[in-house]
Order: C-alpha cells, then structure tokens, then sequence
C-alpha cells in the first residue's frame, strides 16, 4: 500500500526541522528512545506518527505541532484517492533535499544582516542568469 500523502508531507517536514537544527537522525532517535530507522520511516511517511510522538516530537524540534501540517498541498486527501491531479511538487522536491536545508542553515548563520542580503542578491542574479541562458538556448 503506497504512503499516505499526510504521513509523507508530516514526515518530510519533521526531516526539514531536525536538519535545520542540525540533529542527526540518530540523536534524535535517542531523545524518543527509537532508533534511526524508526525516524527514517517516519520522515519517509513509510510508519506513521501518532499524536503522543508527534507531541514529543514538537517539544524536542520546538515547534508547535501544527509545524508538521503546514504548506501541506491543500488537495492531497484527494489526490490520495484519485480524485485530484497532482498538484506540481516543485517546491517540496528542493525544500525537501539536504543541500537546501544546509544552505538556508549557512545562510541564517551568517550575523551581519547587510552581508546577508548580499549573498542573497547574488544567489539570485546567478539565478537569473542561468534561466536567462535556458530562455535563449536553442532547443
């Protein structure tokens, strides 16, 4: 049986929070007496979280326990049982990836607010300009 779309979006924010705070899996699975593999499982939606562990879960990550629902794709219910197109998961794909999650944790590590938006503003010009170059490359 395929992954419930709920346990899935919970379990990849659950995965965005501990790598924002920079908690393995392993440290965390110590603090709720689990293993690893019980927090890969839920970070993959693969084993859901009941609300006791979702509870013990938002004290440790301190976070409220709505964190886990929110930016959920609005028609997933119906999407899970075909009732809906996919809506387009562009942003959880990338939100989702451990390299983002690592840049976005360097970035807000960085003090200096002006040097902040600095890197920011070439982030995005290099940004701009590999999607200019795609816009006029011939196909």
């Amino acid at each position: 049986m395929p992954n419930h779309p709920v346990d899935v979006h919970v379990g990849s924010r659950l995965r965005m929070r501990r790598t924002l705070l920079g908690l393995s899996q392993q440290k965390l699975g110590e603090k709720l007496n689990l293993t690893f593999q019980q927090i890969q499982k839920y970070e993959r939606g693969a084993n859901r979280i009941g609300a006791s562990r979702l509870f013990e879960l938002s004290r440790i990550l301190d976070v409220k326990p709505a964190f886990f629902f929110e930016e959920m794709p609005s028609g997933s219910l119906l999407q899970s049982v075909g009732l809906q197109d996919p809506v387009d998961e562009f942003e959880h794909e990338f939100l989702g990836k451990r390299e983002t999650l690592e840049l976005v944790r360097a970035y807000y590590k960085i003090d200096n607010l002006e040097v902040r938006k600095r890197v920011f503003d070439v982030i995005k010009a290099l940004a701009a300009e590999e999607l200019q170059k795609e816009v006029s490359s011939p196909k």
